[in-house]
């Protein structure tokens, strides 16, 4: 396969990510992603490529400060793009990474907290209010055991015989 056959299925498979309406990306990330995605297809078909095949490290930088990112107790502010979330991990998912990912990505430490600290608080307090958490609480006191016939229940019948029964007595 040529390199010009490479480019254009690197293309016709970028249109088609594109396309999707769940694909959601900035237009300044598209030439990049088309970037990757001939280098992809080079790899796959053994075109050599002309730049070198390992792709260099990434530097990230944040939208904002990392104590910037943590001064409303309401939000967390995205290293990413920069806005407020109360908790991260969908915007992260949608970005296509895991929390310890992002976490390396900027260079935070394991603790650095995924949800805004009043919509824990508020999540937590709901969880207590319902009883989520708690084991259930067996009876203390099992009834006791009656030895009088005449305060022991019936056993249960069908109707039929709870009917005969009944006429009988």
């Amino acid at each position: 396969m040529t390199t010009n056959n490479t480019v254009e299925l690197a293309t016709e498979l970028t249109i088609a990510w594109l396309s999707n309406p769940n694909t959601r990306a900035a237009s300044e990330d598209v030439p990049a992603f088309l970037q990757q995605m001939h280098q992809a297809v080079s790899n796959l078909t053994g075109a050599a490529t002309p730049e070198s095949t390992e792709e260099p490290e990434t530097e990230y930088t944040p939208a904002v400060s990392v104590r910037k990112s943590l001064a409303s107790k309401d939000h967390i502010i995205s290293l990413i793009d920069g806005k407020p979330y109360k908790t991260l991990r969908r915007h992260l998912a949608g970005q296509g990474l895991t929390p310890d990912e992002y976490r390396q990505r900027y260079g935070l430490k394991p603790d650095y907290p995924m949800v805004a600290e009043n919509y824990s608080e508020a999540r937590r307090d709901m969880a207590k209010k319902i009883g989520l958490g708690r084991k259930a609480k067996a009876d203390a006191a099992e009834p006791a055991a009656t030895t009088d016939e005449a305060e022991a229940p019936a056993p249960r019948r069908g109707r039929k015989a709870a009917a005969a029964a009944a006429t009988e007595a």
